[in-house]
């Protein structure tokens, strides 16, 4: 392990002795490269198993995951107590490890599982203690929540943004608008929908060496960086949706809160007092891009107690199928909906009909 951890801190040098230029463009897209295969490494070693492992990963149970990120003592235990504590029917702890604290809210009909990952930060890039493990739990949540001390936040958020994009972990990002096909001839062909300020094909010739790849199609529909190649290339990349809580806002001025309203992605909260937590839940709402379906057995009013909760992604007839039990599919007629999605109440549709938010739903079977 040390020695790729002295590779990787060899590149790092590297890179920060050269200049930024057009002349040394390959040669830093190359080391970029580099420095992604061995970060890979890192997080799965050849020998295979990198999984999580020692009881550390927490089975996954509700509708979505966040995993609390940040250094110690900023409060992140406080704040899993107390929105597990208050806004959850049940103080629901599932599960005791010592490792990953799991909770469990209900927020609008849906089940949210919490987990407060320890140690991100100390070593975890270095695949120091469990920061391997660490990692692969956060891969696998649906939200990120990284909590900051209001008193020092930006250094902080530096540094766990650095631990977290080292792993493959990219926040608030889309996926990059890049084609790459790999093919068996013709060598590399690159083509470009707009200005490159950044890759040329000699660039993209260099990091695509690195991976032995000599034959692909590329197209660039914007101004793409290597750093956008080198993901799409690794393809191991997990694009999540992350929110930074700016925790004891108690310890500083209205007029310093004003200000730290205006970052992006971010909400003030005390842990402790329990203040803005409505913002920090309507926020969280909003990221985790949710839908609640309301079920209507046949001549009975809509179950409004429990909702069939989708992701917005995947808010189909047949998905909402899927997610009551995987015969009904097979057994489908069609279906009645009353809601948004549909111009008459209620409306014949299909398996392909997309649901909105709080639509009804009435399924009719094959007889």
């Amino acid at each position: 392990m040390s020695t790729i951890l002295d590779k990787i801190a060899a590149i790092e040098a590297e890179m920060a002795r050269t200049q930024k230029n057009k002349a040394t463009a390959g040669h830093l897209g190359l080391l970029k490269a580099r420095l992604a295969k061995l970060r890979r490494e890192l997080i799965t070693p050849k020998g295979g198993g990198g999984g999580p492992g020692d009881g550390f990963d927490v089975a996954k149970t509700g509708d979505a995951r966040i995993g609390f990120v940040g250094f110690p003592s900023v409060g992140k235990s406080t704040l899993l107590s107390t929105l597990a504590g208050v806004y959850s029917e049940v103080a629901a702890y599932e599960f005791t490890t010592l490792t990953t604290v799991p909770g469990c809210i209900k927020y609008k009909g849906a089940k949210i599982q919490l987990l407060d990952l320890p140690g991100i930060i100390e070593g975890a890039k270095d695949g120091k203690g469990r920061g391997r493990q660490v990692i692969a739990v956060a891969r696998t949540c649906s939200l990120i929540f990284i909590v900051l001390d209001v008193l020092k936040p930006l250094k902080h958020k530096k540094l766990i943004e650095h631990e977290l994009e080292g792993f493959g972990l990219r926040l608030n990002k889309d996926p990059p608008n890049i084609v790459f096909r790999r093919k068996d001839k013709g060598g590399i062909n690159l083509q470009t929908m707009c200005t490159q300020s950044e890759l040329d094909l000699d660039t993209v010739r260099t990091i695509l060496s690195e991976y032995k790849i000599h034959n692909a199609d590329i197209t660039l529909r914007y101004d793409a960086t290597s750093d956008d190649l080198i993901d799409v290339v690794e393809g191991n990349r997990i694009y999540v949706p992350c929110i930074y809580l700016l925790n004891k806002i108690d310890q500083i001025s209205i007029e310093e809160l004003d200000i730290i309203y205006k970052i992006p992605h971010c909400v003030p909260i005390s842990a402790h007092h329990r203040w803005n937590f409505d913002d920090l839940l309507e926020k969280m709402w909003l990221y985790l891009k949710l839908a609640r379906i309301y079920t209507k057995p046949k001549g009975q009013l809509p179950d409004y107690e429990s909702p069939v909760v989708l992701h917005s992604e995947k808010l189909s007839v047949e998905d909402f199928c899927n997610k009551l039990h995987r015969t009904i599919a097979k057994e489908f007629k069609y279906a009645l909906v009353w809601g948004s999605s549909v111009k008459h109440q209620p409306q014949k549709v299909g398996k392909e009909h997309v649901l909105a938010d709080e639509d009804v739903v009435q399924i009719v079977k094959k007889v």
